[in-house]
């Protein structure tokens, strides 16, 4: 997922939380499903920033030898504007687009 596409605020707003119950019926279910994709963002940007990070990384760590790589703090503060894991989970899941199943109710429903 491209995150620097995402529409969605930078800030927490409050929500009705009617809106949750949708697919679901059950504001907890919906709300584990929501923390397991914020988890899923949030270890997809810490790769994607330690991947463009590490081509920065020197071969010999002195401390003499710290300065400051304009482009690495140019990265770091793309990433720190971005929205939250959390945030971006919400809107996903208020536009349809997470996919998630529980596997007990299917398992009810065949009984």
């Amino acid at each position: 997922m491209d995150f620097r596409k995402v529409k969605t605020g930078s800030t927490a707003i409050t929500r009705q939380k009617d809106s949750f119950y949708k697919g679901t019926g059950n504001i907890y279910e919906t709300v584990a499903i929501l923390a397991k994709r914020a988890n899923q963002i949030s270890s997809e940007i810490k790769d994607e920033l330690n991947k463009k990070i590490s081509e920065f990384a020197s071969s010999s760590d002195n401390l003499e030898e710290v300065f400051e790589n304009r482009e690495q703090i140019e990265i770091a503060k793309f990433y720190e504007r971005l929205p939250k894991p959390t945030l971006i989970a919400i809107q996903e899941f208020l536009e349809d687009q997470i996919y998630y199943r529980n596997p007990h109710k299917e398992q009810q429903d065949e009984f």
